[in-house]
């Protein structure tokens, strides 16, 4: 393998993120904790699989960052989990730590890598990654869009009995309960989902969407999703690696788009080599342009949290 990605966090996101990557023969693939002997046991394993799944990708374990030097693409799932009484201000304050030291980390020793963010609360960790990495905006991006779209993707395909491939779907805003679906940017087969699915059900599809990591929560009890965000994170950096310019929905930072500013938001861009090469900037009617504002202005009060730490 020419190319290389480290993933920094070895739980199950990270961890099948890795697999993915290895069995897809998309690079070399680091993965890094601070739990001795975790990575270096996953990557072991995987490893071991390699004949049996037919790759030749390399894979390191490892509790520092050398192994990170000049990585191409930083995929970040590093942080904590909400735990019982904890406040979201405690939440933040804790992954936000976290996240600063590790990107002060690989934006060293891979300072001409791509940042893929994955850990929560995803939009505003997108901007303690942006300023602890110094890099410009093209190259720190947040995985949310594409997680939120594949769930509504899927509800659709089961509501009209149809294959997922012949579904698309566009979520918008920041990764939580204020994301915004867009029904009528939402097809089967280039046929809107309007033209398919009745209002009441639409909505139903919407709002399920919109709980979608909440109700894994719910049935797992004791974890969370990680099947889903880790193919979502794939296949992002694969259009990174391969230069696909494929356009997903994710976390970019706003200069102006959509009549916002200076927010990591979820978006349509295009990706390639250079990260996102283009922020596509779609029609939107007066009721979806309301709840992607009401969308930022739930980012902006936790990013104007982070200024408090």
């Amino acid at each position: 393998m020419h190319q290389k990605v480290t993933v920094v966090g070895a739980g199950n996101v990270g961890a099948t993120a890795a697999q993915r990557l290895a069995e897809k023969e998309l690079c070399d693939v680091v993965l890094i904790d601070i739990v001795e002997g975790v990575p270096q046991g996953k990557t072991l394993d995987l490893t071991e699989a390699a004949p049996i799944e037919k790759h030749d990708a390399k894979l390191t374990g490892t509790n520092g960052y050398d192994a990170a030097k000049d990585s191409d693409v930083v995929i970040i799932t590093a942080g904590i989990p909400r735990k019982p009484g904890m406040s979201r201000d405690d939440l933040i304050k804790t992954n936000a730590g976290i996240m600063r030291c590790v990107v002060t980390e690989v934006s060293h020793q891979a300072p001409n890598s791509i940042l893929i963010i994955v850990s929560n609360p995803l939009d505003a960790m997108c901007h303690v990654a942006h300023e602890a990495s110094g890099f410009p905006k093209n190259r720190v991006i947040g995985m949310a869009g594409v997680l939120d779209s594949a769930r509504f993707r899927a509800f659709i395909a089961m509501e009209l009995k149809v294959s997922v491939e012949n579904t698309h779907a566009f979520v918008l805003g920041g990764h939580g309960d204020t994301m915004v679906p867009l029904p009528r940017y939402s097809t089967v087969a280039g046929i809107p989902i309007t033209e398919l699915i009745s209002a009441d059900r639409i909505q139903a599809l919407v709002e399920r969407t919109a709980n979608g990591g909440a109700e894994i929560v719910s049935l797992l009890k004791t974890g969370s999703a990680y099947y889903a965000p880790a193919s979502a994170t794939v296949e992002m950096t694969e259009s990174i690696l391969k230069d696909k310019k494929k356009i997903l929905p994710c976390a970019a930072l706003l200069q102006g788009e959509y009549g916002i500013n200076d927010l990591f938001i979820g978006v349509p861009v295009k990706l390639g080599a250079g990260g996102i090469e283009t922020v596509i900037e779609i029609e939107l009617t007066a009721d979806e342009q309301k709840a992607l504002y009401h969308s930022a202005d739930a980012v902006k009060e936790l990013v104007e949290l982070l200024k408090t730490f």
